[in-house]
Formats: structure tokens, C-alpha cells, sequence
């Protein structure tokens, strides 16, 4: 089962368990659209090389006995804006 993971490990931004934006790989990293599109090189998993796909959607009546992970991961690359830790960033 898909862990839901509730965050863009590369700019920390909130991707709850229906966020149309969340794209996992294979292996379940997960980033936000926005970084996959404009951060990732040749949109491919910094961590694995794997391709993206959009994380698909839980129903929400699943959601209560199948919740989604609240584990946090972050990495941000060294080379973007998204180094800096959210809660430092505007709009956050």
C-alpha cells in the first residue's frame, strides 16, 4: 500500500493524500509538480533515477483505516531555492 507521504522532499511543501500535484516514483519518493518540472534534471528521481507518475488519490472513506504516512522527508538539492527550510520561505 502506497505510503501517502505528506510532503515535496525537495522544497517541503504540504502534499496531503488528495493533492493532484504529489508525484511518486517507483521506489515512493515524492515531489511536488513544480519541482519535478523545474528543479529535477530530465524530470527523474534524484534519488533513484526512476520516472515520475502522479500519486494516485485514496478515497477518503479508506483513509481512516489506511491513513496516510506523516513521515516527513526532506532533501532539499543544494543548487535551488528549496534549501532553505520552509518555515523560512515566504508563503509558508
Amino acid at each position: 500500500m502506497l505510503e501517502l507521504r505528506p510532503n515535496c522532499e525537495c522544497c517541503d511543501r504540504e502534499l496531503p493524500p488528495a493533492a493532484l500535484e504529489a508525484m511518486i516514483c517507483s521506489f515512493e519518493c515524492t515531489f511536488c509538480a513544480d519541482c519535478v518540472q523545474q528543479r529535477l534534471p530530465g524530470q527523474r528521481c534524484p534519488n533513484c533515477g526512476g520516472e515520475f507518475v502522479r500519486r494516485p488519490i485514496r478515497p477518503v472513506d479508506k483513509l481512516a483505516g489506511n491513513p496516510a504516512s506523516t513521515k516527513r522527508v526532506f532533501k532539499p538539492l543544494a543548487d535551488t531555492p528549496a534549501a532553505a527550510p520552509a518555515s523560512t520561505r515566504a508563503g509558508r
